[in-house]
């Protein structure tokens, strides 16, 4: 049975997924075993994709948990999308990787706690809030038909 987390994670990922369709965009989502990977998109003509990395609170909102290699892992193509499930709406942060790794805050292990964690805080990236744009439409292809261009070698 999933756990109450795996359940909110999936929440997110399905929710970034719907909205990013309603968008236009198409939007699968990996198998669990996608290192940094939680969707893969691209636009309706395959012209742009993304690698989409999906962190959900349910509720804790001020901070999202990621990997330690939030901190070296940058690309153009890699999104974070940080969603929180507030009883009363949704808030989506679509933050770039670069962004978030140089926004990871370490803290150190505690008395009840073992382990570093590695986070990113609401509000170095607030200014994210529905950023969608940072998925890029591409204009639409110029199709050409085969007619087209025979009447063209013809004339």
């Amino acid at each position: 049975m999933a756990s109450k987390h795996q359940l909110t994670g999936m929440t997110g990922v399905y929710l970034v997924a719907a909205e990013l369709s309603r968008r236009g965009f198409i939007a699968s989502p990996t198998s669990r075993s996608a290192y940094g990977a939680d969707l893969l998109v691209t636009d309706a003509f395959c012209q742009r994709s993304y690698v989409v990395q999906v962190k959900t609170n349910a509720r804790s909102f001020g901070f999202w948990l990621l990997s330690k290699n939030a901190r070296v892992v940058k690309s153009r193509s890699l999104i974070y999308a940080l969603v929180n499930l507030r009883k009363d709406r949704i808030e989506y942060f679509l933050v770039p990787s670069r962004v978030v790794a140089k926004n990871v805050k370490i803290s150190r292990p505690s008395k009840t706690r073992k382990n570093y964690w590695y986070s990113v805080h609401l509000e170095r990236i607030a200014k994210y809030q529905d950023g969608w744009r940072v998925f890029k439409q591409p204009s639409r292809p110029t199709i050409r038909s085969t007619t087209t261009r025979r009447k063209r070698r013809a004339g």
